[in-house]
């Protein structure tokens, strides 16, 4: 009986050689991103506000905004940050509802969702980044654990939640690229579904629990003991209506057409927990005496009262009438729900607190233009995933 003879063994060369011919098959793909006026405009403002972000690490924050010892928290906070996260809060309450409750109905905006979710955690890291006096002491939150500091709470788990929400969007790239780690990810998603749910309900949360120790500092009109749960109220409601907001660009951009029925169950379930939130945002403020502000006529209670009026009582008014039967009126009550959650937002950051401070802020046009870039890039982000992966439910767009 003749002993086989061993494998001849290849040369280095040649594993080299077949290892860059791998790499070059999973990268041999089609990709596609049309060039227009409009792309082309948003490329511009996302350069210049990259240029901008290199010159703020350089030269400090005082070279281009104007926050002070006043004003240490402004636009980028407010807006980029704390409107950011609520906005982005779309992916946890699509999660629960499409895949761990597994309704089937709602399928048809589930990735478009948590991308967009997705994308806007990302922005909202980059103005983190951005935002921090010492940017070159960023790591330091990983290895010095702040255990009772709520500022922490909210690093850890926004940063954690983006990691996970990469890697569920790692389902559906493995899909077209790298194929051979898509079982792994499909095996893992049920994990990474859940934590991602659970995740959300902290800094969702946490990031109203900053503002509970500003006792006497925010105006009473938004200063609670119970903003962290208005926080987080407001975060989950304002995912149906960011959804909203997105059909109509995914159909002016793509001519996706969102079923209207699933939009209106979205808004639907977004209008109860809105219900819940109006009467608890009633009852705690008649609960401290502060119904009188309402109507004193101070700037601050006409801001609150435009806060209530267009982000609560008009999409309450459309979501439950016949108007949530067509699409241009669940539109409408995304646009406003969403510009009550941005109102909200920057009436905690700034509106109630230009009493206490006693001086007005106004961002810099460089800070402006920093948010404005960034949403701009966040924009070509998501026209390029969808053009290249199975986002909206077709393998491509022309």
């Amino acid at each position: 009986m003749s002993i086989p003879a061993d494998p001849p063994k290849q040369s280095l060369f040649r594993i080299a050689f077949d290892n860059w011919c791998t790499v070059r098959l999973i990268f041999d793909q089609q990709w596609s991103f049309r060039i227009t006026p409009i792309r082309v405009f948003l490329i511009g403002l996302t350069a210049a506000a990259v240029g901008i972000v290199l010159v703020r690490l350089v030269l400090g924050l005082q070279a281009v905004t104007n926050l002070n010892d006043d004003w240490p928290w402004g636009l980028w906070i407010g807006f980029d940050v704390l409107c950011g996260v609520a906005l982005a809060g779309g992916g946890y309450g699509t999660a629960l509802l499409v895949y761990i409750l597994h309704n089937k109905k709602l399928e048809a905006i589930g990735r478009a969702t948590m991308l967009t979710s997705l994308i806007g955690y990302i922005l909202v890291v980059v103005s983190l980044f951005v935002e921090i006096g010492r940017w070159f002491n960023f790591w330091r939150p990983f290895v010095n654990w702040g255990h009772e500091s709520v500022l922490f709470e909210v690093f850890i788990c926004i940063s954690l939640y983006t990691v996970v929400q990469t890697l569920e969007l790692c389902e559906v790239i493995t899909e077209k690229v790298f194929k051979i780690f898509h079982r792994l990810f499909v095996a893992i998603m049920p994990i990474l579904l859940i934590v991602g749910v659970v995740l959300p309900t902290l800094h969702q949360s946490s990031l109203g629990q900053l503002y509970v120790m500003m006792a006497g500092k925010l105006h009473p009109l938004w200063w609670s003991p119970y903003i962290f749960l208005f926080f987080f109220l407001s975060s989950f409601f304002v995912g149906p209506a960011m959804i909203a907001v997105e059909s109509v660009l995914s159909r002016c951009t793509y001519g996706h057409r969102t079923p209207v029925p699933v939009l209106k169950t979205f808004a639907r379930i977004g209008g109860c927990v809105m219900l819940v939130y109006l009467v608890l945002r009633f009852a705690d403020i008649a609960h401290r005496g502060a119904l009188p502000l309402l109507w004193d006529g101070s700037f601050e209670s006409y801001a609150f009262l435009l806060e209530i009026g267009i982000g609560i009582i008009l999409p309450l008014l459309i979501v439950f009438s016949p108007l949530s039967n067509y699409w241009f009126g669940l539109v409408f009550y995304g646009i406003l729900a969403s510009s009550g959650v941005i109102i909200n937002r920057l009436n905690v950051v700034i509106t109630g607190m230009i009493r206490e401070t006693g001086s007005i802020y106004y961002p810099a046009p460089t800070e402006i233009l920093v948010t404005v870039g960034l949403v701009a890039g966040g924009i070509l982000a998501y026209m390029f995933l969808c053009e290249n992966f199975n986002i909206l439910g077709n393998e491509s767009h022309e």
